[in-house]
């Protein structure tokens, strides 16, 4: 392959994103792999890891916020909690039927993840932040149980 037509197709990846994606798909499906534009779809490649990583960080966070402020402000106590709580749920849940190797991600950022939702928690319902527990209270079977809400 040429440098022209390497410069070319890397050109269209910044020029018509879409159009770069077509191309890419047609070329891989008729094994033109010397047309395939390997440093973008790799860069493609390891971002779609990194979005699916931060979906479950974004919707584990919402999850454990929504169950603190839950919690802690029973006379606040509203469906939209629990409709944002168990939509999250069923974001993560998706996200592991899809792609069951993300479990161990989850179970990896869960004490980060916390920190970030109790410091969420503090500024949305504004107790103080020592109001919540240092250590997430809640287990991984009841953050992703759908009928699980705290007392």
């Amino acid at each position: 392959m040429t440098s022209e037509v390497i410069t070319t197709t890397s050109k269209l990846y910044e020029k018509d994103y879409h159009l770069w994606l077509q191309q890419t798909i047609y070329h891989l499906k008729q094994s033109s792999f010397a047309e395939v534009d390997l440093p973008n779809l790799i860069e493609e490649l390891e971002d779609m890891g990194r979005n699916e990583k931060r979906a479950i960080y974004s919707n584990l966070k919402v999850v454990l916020m929504h169950l603190l402020k839950y919690r802690h402000q029973v006379s606040k106590r509203s469906n939209s909690w629990r409709s944002s709580i168990r939509e999250h749920r069923q974001r993560i849940k998706r996200a592991f039927k899809e792609s069951p190797s993300l479990q161990g991600y989850f179970n990896e950022v869960l004490t980060e993840c916390y920190q970030d939702a109790k410091e969420l928690a503090a500024e949305e319902t504004g107790l103080d932040l020592a109001t919540f527990e240092n250590k997430c209270p809640f287990t991984t079977e009841e953050i992703l149980n759908t009928e699980y809400l705290p007392d």
